[in-house]
């Protein structure tokens, strides 16, 4: 949709773990990222699209007969959890988190579910939709999600330093082709019905 908004194709690849995603557009073999929350490192090599296109929950996962009710940061004090390698949460939650809890990482999210669905960990910490759409395509039952939110931050579209296309005409391009999308809250709906078309394929 971003492509026909500006005229211009977007090849869209799966480049492999979130860490492998950002070293590639670190090293301009990537133009952008397909959605990507603010840490003032990152602005090092790449540039953020305003405004956001989607704000995320990011959620704590458990087995549903986990006694962990989460409500609050510290309730995860001396508790294992776990991520995906060089995932952020938003910049407070990341200091809380290397001062205060223990969280292993893995590559993948796929990963990370299928050991949370085993009991390695007591919970995992990931963004809600994304969660959603792998708990759907990977058919894992007795998994849940706690009510309250670890953060609520907002993800945005981001263009490598070292692209050949980071232009500022293009940038102001994209910049008004997703001022747009956003209005039509192109997002949410794309979400809802590609959710439900991962769980039928699952199938």
């Amino acid at each position: 949709m971003l492509a026909r908004e500006i005229g211009v194709s977007i090849e869209v690849k799966y480049a492999g773990p979130w860490a492998r995603v950002q070293e590639e557009v670190k090293l301009g073999r990537a133009d952008l990222i397909a959605g990507a929350f603010f840490t003032q490192p990152r602005l090092e090599y790449m540039d953020y699209f305003y405004p956001a296109f989607r704000q995320t929950r990011t959620v704590i996962w458990t087995q549903n007969n986990s006694p962990l009710n989460f409500k609050k940061w510290n309730d995860l004090v001396g508790k294992q959890g776990m991520t995906v390698i060089n995932n952020s949460f938003g910049e407070e939650f990341d200091r809380y988190a290397k001062d205060s809890l223990k969280i292993s990482t893995v590559p993948s999210l796929e990963q990370a579910l299928k050991m949370l669905s085993m009991s390695r960990t007591d919970y995992l910490i990931y963004e809600e939709d994304p969660g959603l759409a792998y708990v759907a395509k990977m058919n894992i039952a007795g998994v849940k999600t706690a009510a309250t939110a670890v953060t609520n931050e907002d993800l945005y579209l981001t263009f490598s330093h070292k692209s050949a296309c980071n232009t500022g005409e293009m940038r102001g391009r994209i910049a008004k082709a997703i001022y747009k999308l956003g209005k039509q809250n192109v997002m949410s709906k794309l979400i809802e019905t590609n959710i439900q078309l991962w769980r039928k394929q699952s199938r």
